[in-house]
């Protein structure tokens, strides 16, 4: 791409002083951007050439000034001519900060991340939740992890970014990290906002994500049918520990909640619904949308059951939500007693008041959409997908079955 560029002086105006003098100012202009910065000097406006950007007159006093933006003006075309010897970025500030001796064209890549993820920290509650400051602080910690492998060094700068680099860390995340297509992808897609945020500010000329195309693959995520929540419901477990697990994952599968809106479920949450019923409205704690959600009777019967359990007398919670890691920790060998072969998760819990819970019972998508809390549709459609693929799953044995006589 070919680069504009040019420098000129004048005086500036609306700051002249008392005795008619305007401070000199040096403009730098870089495709069309401009950045400016006071040369320290004074002129009388009447005494200024404009077209040719120098004072009027022979004196040694004009002579000196114009000697001196002379020099000015050399010393900003070599910065400009050494940035593009080097191949590097060009703009009009990043020139201007050289000359001035603060040169911030070494802008580096976590620093940048480090203030990124300080400034939404500050916002959760306002503009962000929690899971989204963990989500890039995780992604962070992933890219400085591969700038320490690939580059042995502690920080790089960002204009070293590159779509090398990109494909370098994807390929990092989904070999040493071992994360999934879907997990890599959105881990640099967080990093995709910093290298935007270096872009907006002149940090980088180009954006190094203008051809990579990050999308994610359609998952089926497992759930419990019918005979398995019967399952685990008529299971007796004499564990008090993993009876309360089993419990809290019931209560999941028949309210839609994630794991952190069940762990911080309080009695504000539950209203008594337009039709006379119990319901949970809360603030969903990943998206801080609203779900809205009809309390069934195997729901009611859990936070009946842990009414007067010793951790809900002394708070305002309603149920005694162990930490996320405990519970799937336990959901493993709770999956095992019940006879479950499936990978028992808190989430798969959500998965399943989608599916076999709502769904599969003729309950609208516009009304799961509503209860799940999603912001769009498109999320939910998932779902149906899901079980559009177990009904053809099942079409094709019984079509074995009827085949018999064949």
């Amino acid at each position: 791409m070919k680069t504009t560029f040019s420098v000129l002086f004048y005086p500036r105006g609306n700051d002249m002083d008392n005795e008619g003098e305007a401070p000199v100012y040096a403009r730098i202009t870089v495709n069309g951007k401009r950045s400016e910065f006071s040369i320290k000097r004074k002129v009388l406006r009447t005494k200024w050439n404009a077209s040719a950007g120098k004072m009027k007159g022979n004196s040694s006093k004009v002579r000196e000034l114009n000697a001196y933006m002379d020099k000015i003006r050399y010393k900003i075309y070599q910065i400009h001519e050494n940035l593009m010897d080097r191949n590097d970025p060009i703009t009009a500030d990043l020139i201007k900060n050289i000359f001035l001796g603060k040169s911030d064209k070494d802008k580096m890549l976590l620093k940048i991340f480090q203030d990124h993820n300080d400034k939404i920290a500050a916002l959760v509650g306002k503009d962000y939740a929690p899971g989204t400051v963990e989500r890039y602080c995780t992604a962070k910690k992933h890219v400085e992890e591969y700038i320490k492998k690939e580059y042995k060094v502690e920080d790089i700068p960002i204009k070293k970014v590159d779509h090398a680099f990109i494909d370098g860390f994807e390929y990092y995340l989904k070999t040493e990290r071992d994360c999934s297509h879907n997990t890599a992808v959105k881990y640099i897609t967080n990093f995709k906002k910093i290298v935007r945020i270096a872009f907006a500010n002149d940090w980088i000329q180009k954006d190094p994500f203008l051809h990579w195309k990050g999308r994610l693959k359609i998952v089926d995520r497992e759930f419990l049918t019918e005979s398995e929540i019967q399952q685990m419901l008529e299971k007796e477990i004499n564990n008090a520990r993993l009876d309360q697990v089993k419990d809290i994952f019931l209560f999941s599968c028949f309210t839609g909640l994630a794991y952190s809106d069940v762990k911080k479920l309080s009695n504000d949450n539950l209203v008594l619904g337009i039709d006379g019923e119990n319901w949970i409205k809360i603030k969903r704690s990943k998206t801080d949308t609203r779900s809205n959600i009809p309390i069934l009777p195997s729901a009611q019967a859990i936070i009946d059951k842990y009414a007067e359990h010793p951790a809900i007398l002394n708070g305002d919670r309603i149920l005694p939500v162990l930490s996320n890691q405990k519970m799937n920790a336990y959901l493993k060998e709770i999956a095992d007693l019940c006879g479950i072969n499936k990978n028992l998760t808190f989430h798969l819990a959500r998965h399943t008041f989608a599916t076999t819970v709502t769904l599969t019972n003729g309950v609208s998508i516009e009304s799961v959409s509503k209860m799940l809390g999603h912001k769009s549709l498109k999320t939910t459609q998932h779902y149906a997908k899901i079980l559009d693929r177990k009904v053809s799953d099942d079409m094709k044995m019984l079509r074995k079955r009827l085949n018999f006589n064949s």
